[in-house]
C-alpha cells in the first residue's frame, strides 16, 4: 500500500472519536422501532439511520424519531437522488433539521437503475452531475438565496419555453436552523467517492474493509480532497457493520453471508453490479464471479457459502470483546467516524446489549 493512499484514508480519522449508530428497520411496526431507538439513546447510541427503498418513505419516520429522541443524530441513509426535485429535497432536509433541533444529516445516493426506473419510473442518468447540482441547489436554498440555477441537469426557474413562462425565482420562506445542513453521500465507485470527498461532509461506503479500503479508494479520496472547501471540515466516514460480541459467536458469521451474497451476487445485472465490482477491487475476483454465477442461477445458499471467510470477517465485528475492540481500532485507523451497527442478536435485549457494549468500547 502506498504511503499516499494510506494517508488518503487516515486523514479523516486521526484522533477521531468513533460514534455508534444503528440502522432503523424498515419492516414491521416503526413505532416500536422508534421506541427502541429512544431506549438505545439512553445507553450510548449516537446516530440513527433511516433507509428509503421501496417501502414507507424515510422522511415521515425521521420526523417521528425527531419527536421521541433528544440527542441522537438522525440520518437519511439514503434518499435517492431521482425521486424528489432538488428544491423539495432541500425543503425536506430543512424541515427535518428544524423538528430535530439541528440533528439531521441529509444522506443522498444514486440508488440503482432497478429501483429508480422500476419503482420511480424515471431514467437513471448522469448520477455524478445530478449529485453535484442537487447539493449546490440544497445549499443555496438553506442560505435563503433566491433559487436560480442553470446546470446540465437542472434549470430553476424553469425556462419560459419549457412551461408557462410564469416561473419566478423564490427563496425559502422559513429560516433554517442551520444554513449548511451536513450532506452524506453514499458512494463506492471511484468517481462517486471522489465527488463525496470534494463536496460532502460525510461519505458512506458499504461493506467497508479497513485493511483494503486505502488501496480501493485512496486515490479517489486524495483527488476529491484536493478540491475540497476547507469550510466543510474533515470528511466523516459512516460504515455499516454486522455485530456480535461474545466468546462463542463465530457461528453468527454465517448470518452475515446471505446479505453479502445478495449484494455481491444479485444486486444488479451481470456486468452492472457495483457491489460485485467492489469485491473484485478488494481482491476477490474469482470468488465474486463464482458467487454471482451461483446467485443468478437461483443457488443462493451456495452463493453465500462461496464467500471467502476472510472477507466476511473483515467487514463484520463478530468475535470476543477484545477482538472487536481491536477491529474498532482498525476501522478508526482507516478513517471511520461512525460505525452503524447491525446487531446479529435480533432481539430487543440483544440489540441493547450490543449497542451498550459498542458504546463502551468506542467512547
Amino acid at each position: 500500500m502506498s504511503q499516499c493512499r494510506q494517508t488518503a484514508i487516515v486523514a479523516a480519522g486521526e484522533g477521531a472519536h468513533v460514534r455508534i449508530g444503528i440502522q432503523a428497520a424498515y419492516a414491521g411496526d416503526f413505532r416500536q422501532t422508534a421506541s427502541e431507538i429512544a431506549d438505545l439513546e439512553q445507553v450510548g447510541l449516537d446516530v440513527a439511520v433511516c433507509a428509503e427503498v421501496y417501502t414507507f418513505d424515510a422522511v415521515s419516520q425521521l420526523g417521528y424519531l425527531a419527536a421521541v429522541t433528544e440527542r441522537v443524530e438522525l440520518m437519511s441513509g439514503i434518499l435517492p437522488l431521482y425521486s424528489r426535485t432538488p428544491a423539495l429535497t432541500a425543503m425536506t432536509a430543512a424541515g427535518l433539521d428544524f423538528v430535530s433541533g439541528g440533528r439531521f444529516t441529509l444522506g443522498l445516493g444514486a440508488s440503482g437503475p432497478q429501483v429508480v426506473e422500476g419503482w420511480h419510473g424515471v431514467p437513471y442518468d448522469a448520477p455524478l452531475a445530478r449529485t453535484r447540482e442537487l447539493v449546490e441547489i440544497c445549499r443555496q436554498v438553506w442560505r435563503r438565496e433566491k433559487l436560480e440555477h442553470a446546470g446540465p441537469k437542472y434549470t430553476v426557474p424553469l425556462p419560459a419555453d419549457q412551461g408557462t413562462g410564469l416561473g419566478k425565482a423564490l427563496k425559502l420562506i422559513n429560516t433554517p436552523v442551520r444554513e449548511r445542513i451536513p450532506v452524506m453521500l453514499a458512494a463506492i465507485g471511484p468517481k462517486n467517492v471522489e465527488l463525496a470527498a470534494e463536496i460532502a461532509e460525510v461519505w458512506e461506503p458499504i461493506w467497508f474493509h479497513p485493511e483494503r479500503a486505502a488501496d480501493v479508494w485512496g486515490d479517489a479520496l486524495t483527488a476529491g480532497r484536493a478540491r475540497r472547501d476547507p469550510a466543510l471540515g474533515e470528511l466523516g466516514i459512516v460504515a455499516g457493520v454486522p455485530v456480535a460480541i461474545g466468546e462463542h459467536v463465530d457461528h453468527l458469521l454465517d448470518a452475515v453471508r446471505p446479505a453479502l451474497a445478495l449484494y455481491v451476487g444479485g444486486m444488479g445485472a451481470r456486468g452492472k453490479n457495483f457491489y460485485n465490482d467492489l469485491a473484485v477491487r478488494y481482491g476477490y475476483a474469482e470468488a465474486a464471479a463464482t458467487v454471482q454465477d451461483l446467485y443468478l442461477s437461483g443457488r443462493k445458499d451456495e452463493a453465500a457459502a462461496a464467500l471467502p471467510e476472510d472477507l466476511v470477517r473483515a467487514v463484520s465485528l463478530v468475535g470476543p470483546e477484545s477482538w472487536v475492540a481491536e477491529r474498532i481500532a482498525a476501522f478508526a485507523e482507516a478513517g471511520v467516524t461512525v460505525l452503524t451497527c447491525q446487531p446479529l442478536d435480533d432481539s430487543r435485549e440483544g440489540r441493547r446489549a450490543t449497542v451498550e457494549t459498542m458504546a463502551r468500547l468506542c467512547h
